[in-house]
């Protein structure tokens, strides 16, 4: 943004009119953010300035447009009704504008610009990592950002276009696309394990072995379901070791320390090269199918759908090696 904290010129550093209006990009863009985010100072932040020039801002474009856009107090930023049903059409010119300028820049099989992307911590470094890598170097003009965390990424609010998320996607804000729907959870064990604590042959014999859990906003995931005979059974575990990234207790399963109850894409590796073992594998995991999210259709570049396809190309064959089916 012009004068915004920025070395380099950019589609955002000009105005538009509309009818007699002249409105500049780097106040519309401010807007967007201000209402993603809740507040002129994150927005600030986000482009060097300071709280005060993202208020004055705003406050620019509110007297162009003539409505008031926030309803403002000492505490609290919301947008107004007015601002509520301009903020869409805000969001399509930026993008637009963003479409715009990448189709001059080059076509399909030459991208630019810069791909933020969010991942869930263990799929992002054992999965996802070598494959962005094989995707930059056929797509050496384009930039691209790897949020890797178990902290799930709003991507409404975080600077990020899009996410690679477990689970039933049930938000309609959200667009969704599949990349493995077909896979599960599953119980693993490594085999220093299995030898030291025995195997279990029910659900009910998990309650005497160390179950490694993973803790999400504060809650520790103890109670593991499962799709029985007789219909979803839900299992109450205990254990001695919690962790809130999934990747360590992926790594305290092959360290021996317990059982993990795992996305199979994140296990598979361990298991096809004997770090782990499966355990009860006639019972069926909870469905944990992935999915590319995304906050709206025109955010599915041709970066996105490219890198979709790439992900849910390698996915395939590892969900397909799944031995647990319904």
């Amino acid at each position: 943004m012009k004068g915004y904290g920025r070395e380099k010129p950019g589609w955002s550093d000009f105005t538009f009119t509309a009818g007699e209006k002249m409105i500049r990009l780097d106040d519309l863009a401010l807007f967007v953010r201000s209402a993603a985010l809740g507040s002129f100072s994150k927005a600030a932040r986000e482009v060097n300035l300071l709280p005060g020039q993202a208020s004055a801002a705003i406050g620019r474009l509110e007297r162009e447009l003539d409505i008031r856009l926030f309803a403002r107090s000492t505490r609290s930023l919301r947008l107004t009704e007015e601002g509520k049903r301009y903020l869409p059409y805000a969001q399509d010119a930026l993008q637009a504008l963003r479409d715009g300028f990448d189709g001059l820049r080059g076509d399909a099989n030459c991208l630019t610009g810069t791909l933020q992307i969010a991942a869930p911590s263990d799929f992002g470094r054992n999965l996802l990592l070598p494959w962005i890598s094989e995707f930059r170097r056929d797509h050496p003009a384009l930039d691209i950002q790897l949020l890797v965390s178990d902290q799930v990424a709003d991507v409404f609010r975080d600077p990020v276009d899009i996410a690679l998320r477990y689970g039933q996607i049930d938000d309609a804000s959200y667009v969704a696309l599949p990349v493995a729907p077909l896979n599960r959870r599953v119980l693993v064990a490594s085999p220093d394990y299995i030898g030291r604590y025995g195997r279990p042959a029910t659900l009910e014999e998990l309650a005497g072995h160390n179950c490694l859990q993973y803790r999400l906003r504060g809650r520790a995931y103890d109670r593991w379901s499962f799709a029985t005979a007789e219909g979803a059974r839900v299992v109450q575990v205990t254990g001695r070791l919690v962790s809130d990234d999934a990747e360590v207790v992926r790594r305290w399963a092959v360290a021996g320390e317990g059982i993990a109850y795992k996305s199979w894409l994140d296990v598979s590796a361990d298991v096809a090269e004997g770090r782990l073992e499966l355990l009860l594998p006639d019972v069926p995991g909870e469905p944990t199918p992935l999915h590319l999210v995304c906050p709206h259709r025109r955010q599915f570049s041709p970066a996105v759908k490219l890198l979709h396809a790439l992900v849910e190309r390698r996915c395939r064959p590892l969900v397909d090696a799944l031995p647990v089916t319904d």
